[in-house]
C-alpha cells in the first residue's frame, strides 16, 4: 500500500537531480581516469566538476522561464515583498496590539506609554492592510509614465474621474468614488 508520500501520480524528479548525478558520475570518471597521487589533487578536480554541474544548473534555471510559452511569476507580491511575509507581519503588529491592550489593562503599562506604542503599531497595522488591499499595480503603465517623465515626452492630460471612480492624479490608478486617499500610492485625491 502507498502511501500519499510515496504516491507514483507526480514524477518526484527535479532537475536538479539530473545535475547533481551527472556531475558525481562525472566525478568519478575523472578520479578514476586520472588516478591523482595526492588527495588534495582529487579533491580539488572533484570540487571542479561540482562547480561545473552548479553553473549547469544555474544555467538552467536561467534559461527555462525564457524558453517557456508563458511565464508566471509563483510568488504573489505585495508591494516589494512576498504576500505571505506582509500577511504575516500583520498578523504580528494585531497580536502585539492586543499584548499591549492587555498589558495596559493588568497595570503593566502606563497611559501615556499605551498611547504611543498603540498609536504606532495601529498605524503599522493600517499601512500593512492598506498593501494587502491593493490588487495589482499595472507596473508596465508605471514604467512607461516614468519613460515619459524622464524622456521629456509630452504626457497625455489625465482625466479628474474613472468611469468607476477617481483616478490618482499622481499614479493614474481607479480609485472608488468614494475614496479619499489613492489605494496605490496613498496620494491624497
Amino acid at each position: 500500500m502507498m502511501s500519499s508520500g510515496t504516491s507514483t501520480k507526480s514524477s518526484s524528479f527535479r532537475p536538479w537531480h539530473l545535475f547533481v548525478l551527472t556531475a558525481l558520475v562525472a566525478a568519478t570518471i575523472a578520479i578514476l581516469v586520472a588516478r591523482p597521487s595526492d588527495p588534495v589533487g582529487a579533491i580539488l578536480l572533484t570540487l571542479t566538476i561540482a562547480a561545473a554541474g552548479l553553473v549547469g544548473l544555474m544555467t538552467y534555471r536561467v534559461i527555462k522561464p525564457l524558453t517557456q510559452g508563458e511565464f508566471r511569476e509563483s510568488t504573489v507580491m505585495a508591494g516589494s515583498r512576498s504576500r505571505a511575509a506582509v500577511e504575516r507581519e500583520k498578523n504580528l503588529v494585531l497580536r502585539s496590539i492586543k499584548e499591549l491592550e492587555f498589558d495596559r489593562a493588568m497595570g503593566k503599562v502606563s497611559d501615556v506609554d499605551f498611547d504611543e506604542m498603540g498609536r504606532r503599531l495601529r498605524l503599522r497595522a493600517i499601512r500593512l492592510m492598506k498593501q494587502l488591499d491593493v490588487e495589482a499595480v499595472d507596473f508596465l503603465a508605471l514604467i512607461e509614465r516614468e519613460l515619459e517623465g524622464r524622456l521629456g515626452a509630452p504626457a497625455q492630460p489625465a482625466p479628474a474621474s474613472a468611469p468607476d471612480g477617481l483616478l490618482c492624479g499622481s499614479c493614474r490608478t481607479p480609485n472608488d468614488a468614494d475614496a479619499r486617499f489613492c489605494k496605490a500610492c496613498g496620494t491624497a485625491l
